[in-house]
């Protein structure tokens, strides 16, 4: 599983001291009971780092968006094991969660969710509520990071009254005034930069892998490729021979 505010800047030596940003082991998701369940998500084992851009593909009804609700604290009803920041999930209260959500992750849902009696510089500083920032002040945010995306004209306008390239925007500025360290995008289509926080994206769109570090590949509720595992074959010896043999049949 789609994700920008300030860069992220983290020394390489200390990277290692640090705990992964995510850690999945033996996670599952249920839904139906007897003859009828089905595992939605179905024993995924998977690590996350600092500063990565990770994309998940895979066809319709593989789990990806269960997988991105999952880690974005919005389903909790799973089996296995889920280590955000080195902490178990179990183990963080419901209120604690709702602070994390609201604080630390940006959400680019696929429909934008935005609320439509708000207008576009409401939506924007919607989560900034939270925060316990004033209404002056979040509004003040809000619309520095309208004018980054090219919306200060629209601050005013009613999500009716947007196009859907502007609706995107909006969606995405919502997701980036909190300053997350975590972005998760559902479907996204703009363009997100990697440097900036730890991102998971899901897209059927192959041409938006080419931003990700890291694309995962989903197939019915588990990993089938992750292009972290992948490593290139080291060129041997009689390789390279053979290539300037080649080389030199040619001539």
């Amino acid at each position: 599983m789609q994700l920008i505010s300030p860069t992220l800047i983290i020394d390489v030596m200390a990277v290692d001291t640090l705990p992964p940003v995510i850690r999945l082991r033996g996670l599952q998701k249920r839904f139906g009971i007897g003859d009828a369940e089905n595992l939605a998500i179905n024993g995924i084992n998977l690590t996350i780092n600092r500063g990565e851009f990770v994309a998940v593909m895979g066809p319709s009804g593989c789990g990806k968006t269960t997988l991105l609700n999952i880690l974005g604290l919005l389903d909790r009803s799973v089996d296995g094991e889920y280590e955000l920041d080195g902490q178990p999930v179990s183990e963080i209260s419901k209120r604690k969660q709702a602070r994390i959500r609201s604080q630390q992750i940006g959400f680019v849902f696929q429909s934008f969710n935005l609320v439509s009696r708000l207008n576009v510089i409401e939506n924007v500083a919607l989560p900034l509520i939270y925060k316990g920032i004033t209404r002056t002040k979040r509004l003040q945010i809000a619309s520095d990071i309208l004018r980054n995306f090219h919306l200060n004209e629209r601050e005013y306008y009613m999500p009716c009254q947007l196009s859907g390239g502007q609706t995107q925007r909006v969606a995405i500025a919502r997701a980036l005034v909190n300053e997350p360290s975590i972005i998760l995008a559902d479907e996204p289509t703009g363009n997100l930069d990697s440097r900036s926080s730890h991102i998971i994206m899901v897209t059927h769109n192959p041409r938006l892998t080419t931003y990700a570090s890291r694309v995962i590949t989903m197939l019915d509720g588990q990993i089938d490729t992750d292009t972290r595992n992948i490593t290139k074959q080291p060129v041997t010896r009689h390789r390279k021979k053979s290539a300037r043999k080649l080389k030199r049949g040619k001539k």
